[in-house]
This record gives structure tokens, C-alpha cells and sequence, in this order.
């Protein structure tokens, strides 16, 4: 019998959930496989497995979402060291450097992976990949004024590049009021080269490569769950 996504992502949670300890300060991700996590956590705080937990959310849909799932919310400014982040991720390499971005925050998702003790990705097996790059665009995002301007910038580093939009084919937003560009560059030969470049452009807030930043990824498949680093 086939295993759907949506259940692989939630065998790649519940592993994950299960290093939660009471007392923890633990961020919460975005995106829909970071989202079982707080489902998981939820339950776990309604039936008694879990207490005294508070979670850090990446995003204003996150923290919506942990609300409305019975997760207490806290803030960087009043727990600037968590304990434990839980996030998906769209594409993994075997060195543990991942694209993220696909739900646009990138950015609130790497200060809270900064701020983290242990950064845990879970993923379904159809996101591991030998090269970053080969099934996911990167996502940058930008502050809108001059936008335009990394164009050639990116085509220069080999990237083709759209804007994303959201709803009614209107550019989307960030948390923050930026754009997304999801810049194409194929698989990437040097990952850590393109962030370095990408860190030294004025005018990019953040890029979507999450490097030396994972301990360890959960990852769910046919065969079962297993874990990369650790």
C-alpha cells in the first residue's frame, strides 16, 4: 500500500515532537510539514504528555496556527535562547544544508534557528537531493525599493528569476512586507560560495540556504523514519 505525504510528514513529526521535554522553549516553524509538529505538540499538551512548554512562532500564520491548537506562545525578546526548533524544509543535501522559503519565512525561521540549541528539520524523503538546487528554486527575499536591480545580479551568478505571487496574482508579502524571488540557479556546485555572495548584495534580507544551522534531520519514508546527523 502506498504511504501518502501528508502521513509521512506526520511519522517525520511525531519523531521530532518526542525530544520535546517539559519546561522547553521551542520554536515553532512554518510550512505544512512544520505544521504536524504543532498539531502533534498540541494533542500532547491536551492529553497530558507534554506542560510547561512555550513555543516561539516564525511566522504570523504560525502563531495563529499554534494558538488555535492550544500552543502557548513567547517571544525572542523575552526567551532569546530556545531550546529546541522543530521545521520542515523543501530540499535537503547529505551534508544538512537545506533550501527553505517555500512559505516566505525564511527569514523569521533562520533568527529563530540562530537562537536555537538544537535545530531539527523534518522532511518526507522526497526532499532529500545529492545537490541543492536540483528540485527547489532558492528563495531570497528582498526589500522592495530597487528590486530590480539584483536582475543581472543573478543571472551573473547563473539564476533565472520570477517574483512570486500570492493571491489574485499579486506579489507576495513577507511577515516583514518584503519580496520573494525565486531565483533557479539548478544544482548548486558550491552552496556556501552562492550564500556568501548573496550575504555581500545590499538590498537582500536573507536568502533561503540554512547552512551549518541543522542538527539533525528527521526524515519519513516508505521504509520508516530515519535520522541524518546526531
Amino acid at each position: 500500500m502506498t504511504t501518502s505525504v501528508d502521513s509521512l510528514k506526520r511519522r517525520a513529526a511525531e519523531a521530532a515532537v518526542d525530544l520535546i521535554q517539559p519546561g522547553m522553549v521551542v520554536g515553532l516553524g512554518a510550512g505544512s510539514t512544520a505544521l504536524k509538529a504543532i498539531e502533534c505538540i498540541g494533542e500532547r499538551l491536551a492529553d497530558g504528555r507534554l506542560h510547561g512548554i512555550v513555543g516561539v512562532p516564525c511566522s504570523a500564520q504560525v502563531a495563529a496556527d499554534a494558538q488555535r491548537l492550544g500552543v502557548h506562545l513567547t517571544t525572542l525578546d523575552e526567551h532569546p535562547v530556545i531550546d529546541l526548533t522543530i521545521d520542515g524544509a523543501d530540499e535537503v543535501d547529505p551534508q544538512l544544508r537545506v533550501i527553505k522559503g517555500g512559505g516566505g519565512a525564511l527569514l523569521r525561521e533562520k533568527i529563530v534557528a540562530q537562537a536555537s540549541r538544537r535545530e531539527i528539520i523534518i522532511v518526507d524523503e522526497g526532499k532529500l537531493s545529492d545537490r541543492l538546487g536540483t528540485n527547489w528554486a532558492l528563495p531570497v527575499e528582498v526589500i522592495p525599493f530597487g528590486w530590480r536591480t539584483h536582475l543581472d545580479f543573478f543571472a551573473e551568478l547563473g539564476a533565472t528569476v520570477s517574483v512570486r505571487t500570492g493571491e489574485r496574482n499579486v506579489w507576495f508579502r513577507t511577515d516583514s512586507g518584503n519580496l520573494i524571488l525565486d531565483c533557479n540557479f539548478g544544482p548548486m556546485a558550491d552552496p556556501d560560495a552562492l550564500a556568501a555572495a548573496l550575504e555581500g548584495r545590499a538590498g537582500i534580507v536573507e536568502h533561503g540556504l540554512f547552512i551549518g544551522l541543522v542538527s539533525a534531520v528527521v526524515v519519513a519514508g516508505a521504509e520508516g523514519v530515519w535520522w541524518l546527523g546526531e
